[in-house]
């Protein structure tokens, strides 16, 4: 299904470190249409507190409620506690979060350049029904961040080195079978890993998956060799280093996320330092650097035909980097069971718009988990 396509500039890179009222679609053929107010509370036709979600499966596929102001405030349960752990893998330490002790376990995968933080609104929430970790891929965060240099000529930063360290993560830390919820190139790690180990995975959420439009095999062959020299220079020389000090500055990774968040009021002072702080770690440039460079690898568009666990694919319409038209056709594959389009979101849905996200995210665990379950009992 791969096509070939025009180079892209560097801008249009799919990271977040560099650079009203809600329709929600959900569906492959019959699709349906949710006006969907920014504050659920005020979803017009139904309780405050209500919320439906319409799937092409069965048409309704969830519903439950959000908490009105008034239950919120009379709510006694104490708050979530989110933890932050170490776990050491393979000689490097890996941070985490951590947050909740019951329900299906969920891991959350973030995309290049960002952490674990950028769950920060999901974790608490999702935490109230379900286990839930949220890591810092190897070369990412708080992780360490081994010079790839180190492994000659053999690539390190590779989604085959990500998928393995998600499974490895799963057998270790969570000692479950999960489902992999996952942001931009964090899907390709979560297509990966389920790919390497189907028994770990029992679901996946694509949130605006990477759609590598930089890979070598969406570039027209006379384009190919100049790619190949352009990251040459920035790998190889002292331009690469110079970009990235450019890049790795507040008013940079400002603009840029305003770039990819179509509600640039979400664009807070908060996410700029939880992206940038550790962008600033010692080796963190040969990471990212090593990264652009990677034009190699696995398509969404390989790894999907060889997932058996189910997929739903959820994209913000408004996402200047992957664009909706081009994404849709992964709706096709027989292993996704929706695509749900989030209109006027960007690339990042689970942090610019998390009250549609995490209600999305728990309809999916919800009927699958069940789903196994019923499935267990018959057996």
């Amino acid at each position: 299904m791969a096509s070939t396509s025009p180079a892209l500039s560097v801008s249009k890179l799919d990271f977040p470190f560099l650079s009203s009222q809600r329709n929600i679609t959900f569906g492959k053929e019959n699709l349906h249409q949710v006006k969907m107010p920014r504050r659920m509370s005020k979803f017009s036709g139904f309780e405050s507190n209500g919320f439906i979600l319409f799937s092409s499966l069965s048409g309704q596929i969830g519903e439950g409620s959000f908490p009105s102001p008034e239950a919120t405030a009379n709510n006694n349960a104490p708050e979530v506690q989110v933890q932050s752990r170490i776990w050491n893998w393979r000689g490097y330490s890996i941070r985490y979060q951590h947050a909740g002790n019951r329900g299906p376990a969920l891991v959350l995968i973030h995309g290049f350049g960002a952490n674990s933080d950028h769950w920060r609104k999901n974790i608490p929430v999702l935490a109230k029904s379900h286990r839930v970790y949220s890591i810092d891929l190897i070369g990412y965060g708080y992780s360490d961040k081994p010079n790839p240099r180190q492994f000659g000529e053999s690539s390190f930063y590779t989604f085959e080195t990500w998928g393995t360290q998600l499974n490895d993560f799963c057998i270790d830390v969570v000692k479950d079978e999960a489902f992999f919820i996952c942001n931009s190139i964090g899907g390709l790690v979560g297509l990966q890993a389920a790919v390497m180990e189907p028994q770990l995975c029992k679901g996946i959420m694509l949130l605006n998956i990477s759609l590598r439009m930089l890979h070598i095999k969406k570039q027209p062959w006379y384009g190919r060799p100049l790619i190949r020299s352009f990251q040459n220079l920035l790998r190889n020389t002292n331009v690469g280093k110079y970009f990235f000090k450019t890049v790795a500055t507040p008013e940079s990774v400002r603009n840029i996320l305003c770039q990819c968040y179509h509600d640039t009021s979400q664009v807070t002072e908060e996410l700029v330092q939880k992206i940038l702080l550790p962008g600033l770690e010692p080796g963190a440039v040969d990471v990212f650097l090593e990264f652009i460079c990677y034009s190699g690898g696995p398509l969404p568009e390989e790894l999907l035909p060889q997932v058996k666990c189910p997929v739903l694919i959820g994209w913000g319409e408004k996402d200047p980097w992957e664009p909706i038209e081009l994404g849709r056709a992964y709706g096709k594959f027989d292993s996704v069971e929706d695509f749900v389009v989030l209109p006027n979101v960007g690339h990042c849905p689970q942090d610019e718009a998390p009250e549609l996200v995490n209600p999305l995210v728990e309809s999916f665990v919800a009927r699958h988990a069940a789903l196994s379950a019923s499935i267990s009992t018959a057996t």
